[in-house]
């Protein structure tokens, strides 16, 4: 029988300070999970760690390196390209069979629960844990940005789901979720001209007509350099990022750019990746470390 395995994927809003992230990822590989992948980008300002673990591990890994993260992390200076709300800017909880859903569900709420009570944190849930149908999203907690939410929060017009009533003072909030496995994935362009990557991502992600369970946004990432359409794919059995790639590419050749490359932000199931397109590259994919069933078969053991 095997044993039952959660992923997590905390997202923290640090990609530049390399002994800064060096720190928060050794707090994160502690208490019997396993660190997998650490994905950092300097133009995001982000990193994302993929660790796997027992339900039991779970929580206390998160914490573990949440206070690392809270620490270490000053959001009143904080800056670039991706959205986000905090520090620790969002934990999914990860269920990799439909038989671990309750599992996971139940591990997101013990962790949102540790978040507000021993950090302090204002714990937002999302996706499987919102309590509306508006809350679902990230989107809706991360309009306008940080010093948006805040002020929604002031105003009364937005409460915490756990914790303090109020922005943490220099690690801001925390969005936590259950969920099955999503591919982050971007897609770079020949173009520095951001508004080309935003009126593709309108196009591809299903908010506006695409791609079904498809996230989008066109990101610059920084002057003179290419922007990007970085995607969220929520099925990828479904929608697989190939189907992403093409029409990404399709949207690109019609307004007289083309795709340079892509890039997966962590780990991808195996069936994500079915007729990938040899032409484009993934930057710096290996897949014995980023196709998740290897990388689980590799760390984790089976009774």
């Amino acid at each position: 029988m095997s044993r039952i395995v959660l992923e997590t994927v905390p997202n923290v809003s640090e990609g530049r300070d390399e002994q800064r992230v060096e720190d928060i990822g050794r707090a994160f590989a502690t208490h019997g999970c396993r660190l997998l992948d650490v994905h950092t980008d300097a133009s995001h300002n982000r990193s994302v760690f993929t660790l796997v673990g027992d339900p039991q591990e779970i929580a206390d890994t998160v914490i573990a390196g949440a206070r690392v993260a809270v620490d270490r992390i000053d959001m009143r200076t904080h800056d670039g390209a991706h959205p986000c709300i905090g520090a620790l800017d969002v934990v999914p909880i990860v269920y990799l069979t439909e038989a671990d859903r309750a599992n996971a569900r139940d591990e997101a709420l013990a962790v949102a629960n540790r978040l507000a009570a021993e950090l302090e944190l204002p714990v937002f849930g999302y996706g499987e844990l919102a309590t509306a149908p508006e809350r679902r999203e990230r989107s809706y907690f991360r309009e306008g940005g940080i010093d948006a939410l805040a002020e929604r929060m002031r105003e009364g017009e937005l409460a915490p789901d756990f914790g303090p009533v109020r922005m943490h003072p220099t690690a801001g909030a925390t969005l936590v979720a259950a969920r099955p496995p999503l591919v982050a994935f971007n897609i770079e362009l020949d173009t520095a001209d951001v508004e080309v990557a935003r009126s593709i991502a309108a196009v591809v992600r299903e908010r506006d007509g695409g791609l079904p369970g498809v996230r989008a946004i066109g990101i610059a990432l920084g002057p003179g350099e290419n922007c990007q359409v970085s995607t969220n794919v929520q099925d990828p059995f479904r929608v697989p990022l190939a189907e992403v790639i093409e029409a990404v590419r399709r949207e690109a050749g019609e307004r007289g750019t083309s795709v340079s490359c892509a890039e997966l932000v962590g780990l991808a199931p195996a069936g994500a990746l079915e007729g990938f397109p040899e032409d484009i590259e993934i930057r710096g994919f290996e897949e014995r470390r980023h196709v998740l069933e290897h990388a689980i078969g590799r760390h984790t053991p089976h009774d």
